[in-house]
Parts: structure tokens; sequence; C-alpha cells
């Protein structure tokens, strides 16, 4: 079975919304779009392009696909790390509203997601990667589908907008499996599924008063 992982850039307060630009998500009338920006370098670029090279197909929600359909098939160049994966794997968005997809090799889903996302994830080669796509994303970490977590921390607190893990997600324990730092502070970390959370106390030891 292939693995599903999210890729997914968040403030330090946990914002995820719009990280690309200004127009990007204005949902509840937020302001803060393209807050990623001003963090491009080399260091990230080498991240994504590795991310990418690992693609065996893709998962979006509409939100996030619509901005990519509107962006990436425009970029023709076979070389490029993104738009060359982008544009010749197999995409699949999921949408009740999407019927008549545009962009090449687009499969829309709109029924019982844990079983199509788990069918998908059974015939794909390489990773079934999900980018962006808070909403969904929220949805299959719900549902124990997301094997490996990229979180992408970076340097700005912003004080509104969506977060991705919001009120009300699912108790979950992860294992940090990796870790760098980009030369403009974006915290990368890798975190595979690892269950329920454990708790405990911290107590005194017996005798000490």
């Amino acid at each position: 079975m292939g693995k599903l992982t999210l890729t997914a850039f968040v403030t330090l307060d946990g914002v995820h919304q719009a990280p690309g630009g200004r127009e990007e998500d204005r949902r509840d009338g937020f302001e803060h779009g393209g807050w990623s920006f001003p963090y491009d370098d080399e260091d990230f670029g080498q991240f994504i392009t590795e991310v990418f090279g690992r693609a065996g197909a893709f998962l979006l929600g509409r939100h996030t696909y619509e901005i990519f359909a509107g962006f990436w098939p425009k970029v023709t160049d076979p070389a490029d790390p993104v738009a060359g994966k982008l544009n010749a794997l197999p995409k699949y968005v999921v949408s009740s509203s999407i019927t008549r997809p545009e962009w090449a090799g687009t499969t829309v889903i709109s029924g019982d997601l844990a079983k199509e996302v788990t069918a998908i994830k059974g015939n794909t080669e390489g990773e079934l990667q999900v980018h962006g796509s808070a909403a969904l994303a929220q949805s299959l970490l719900a549902l124990d589908l997301v094997d490996t977590v990229h979180l992408l921390s970076f340097p700005v607190v912003l004080g509104a907008g969506r977060r991705l893990f919001a009120e009300g997600a699912v108790p979950t324990a992860f294992k940090h499996a990796g870790a760098r730092l980009t030369s403009k502070g974006v915290a990368i970390h890798t975190y595979d599924l690892a269950g329920r959370p454990e708790y405990g106390t911290y107590e005194l030891p017996e005798g000490v008063a």
C-alpha cells in the first residue's frame, strides 16, 4: 500500500490559511494572505523538490485544487520539479461541486472518503501527497489516514486565521522522524503517525513532603 503524506505550512500560532498569496483565501475577513512568501530560499526550494520527487499521485481539497489548476498547467517546463509532477501524475480532488475537471489526469472523489482514499493508497506507487487542503487534511487526520506529516513552521505570528489543528481535532500522537532548518528560519519537522496519546502525571516520589 502507498503512503499518504501531508505537507503543511503553519505560523507559530498555528495558522494554516492562505500562505501563498494575498487573495488565496480571504474567508472570515483574513487579511494576512501570502505570509510564507518572505521565507522562500534555496533550502526551502530543495525541500520542496525532494518532496515532489517522491510523489506518485496527489490528493487535494477543492479550494487548493482550484488554486493549483489555475497556475501549474501554465508552467509547461517538464523539468520543473513541481509542475512536472503535478501535470503528469494522477490527481484526486475531493469535491461535491466539481463535476468536469479541466486539468488533465484529475479524478473527482465525492463518496466515502475513508473507503476511496484507502483504495487510492493501495493503487499508488510512491507517495499519495496532500498539499495545503486544510479541511481535507483535518478529515484525513481524524480518520487516521495520514501516515506522515511534514510540518513547516514559519517564524511569524498572525493572531488570526484558520488553524490546521483546530479545536475538536482527534487526539493523535506522532513520532518525530526528522528535522531541518532553512536559512530564513523555517523549521521543517517530519512526524509519523503513532496512534493515540499516552498520559501520565508528574508526582513527587514517596516520602517527599
